[in-house]
């Protein structure tokens, strides 16, 4: 089976390069597992799949941190996204929002396909992508009302969308390094998060 793991960044994947020694490139190939680094945001992960996809890759593994809205995930607990939606794209119409999907202009909300393989032990949750990290209380709360995530990252949906797309079979994980809330990097885990998806990734590439 040939997996194309995509991460916003180096540092997420940073065990994984030391302990399959890999080179620090943005994209890297082996003979089972190519590496794909495709910077941070959804333009720069939807450009990135651009140019590596399709039809190469029997799966498409998206792996990263992520903030968390439920406080019944643990911080730098490894969790599944088997939903994500672009939780900014649409209008305004005073208070309310209105959906791209509600305004019939496409699709806001994907769910991948494979999303049983080889995850088992690892909590399910639904996730929002989005362009600007949550800090603010009266923005946190309203997203919460409107879409009532688990978990919000950058890049998500924009792989979910990618592998739709192609027709390919998609899972994202990732591990939480804080919950969403009013800016506070004294009560983030970054290193811990980063450490347990990496262990967790070793096991799953090494394991199937």
């Amino acid at each position: 089976m040939k997996t194309l793991l995509i991460a916003a960044t180096f540092e997420e994947l940073s065990g994984l390069y030391e302990y399959f020694k890999w080179s620090k490139e943005s994209f890297v190939q082996t003979d089972n597992i190519d590496i794909l680094i495709s910077g941070v945001g959804m333009t720069a992960t939807a450009f990135a799949l651009g140019q590596h996809l399709p039809g190469r890759y029997d799966l498409v593994l998206n792996l990263g941190i992520a903030g968390a809205f439920d406080r019944n995930i643990a911080l730098g607990e490894v969790v599944q996204i088997t939903e994500d939606t672009f939780s900014e794209l649409g209008a305004e119409d005073k208070e309310a929002f209105i959906s791209i999907e509600q305004l019939g202009f496409g699709q806001n909300r994907y769910a991948p396909s494979g999303i049983g393989l080889g995850v088992k032990g690892l909590q399910v949750v639904r996730g929002i992508t989005v362009n600007t990290v949550h800090g603010n209380a009266t923005s946190i709360a309203e997203v919460a009302k409107r879409l009532n995530p688990q978990t919000e990252s950058m890049e998500g949906a924009a792989v979910f969308y990618a592998c739709a797309r192609f027709g390919l079979p998609c899972l994202q994980v990732r591990s939480i390094s804080n919950y969403v809330e009013e800016r506070n990097k004294d009560n983030w885990k970054i290193g811990l998060a980063i450490k347990n998806l990496n262990q967790w990734a070793i096991n799953f590439l090494t394991n199937t």
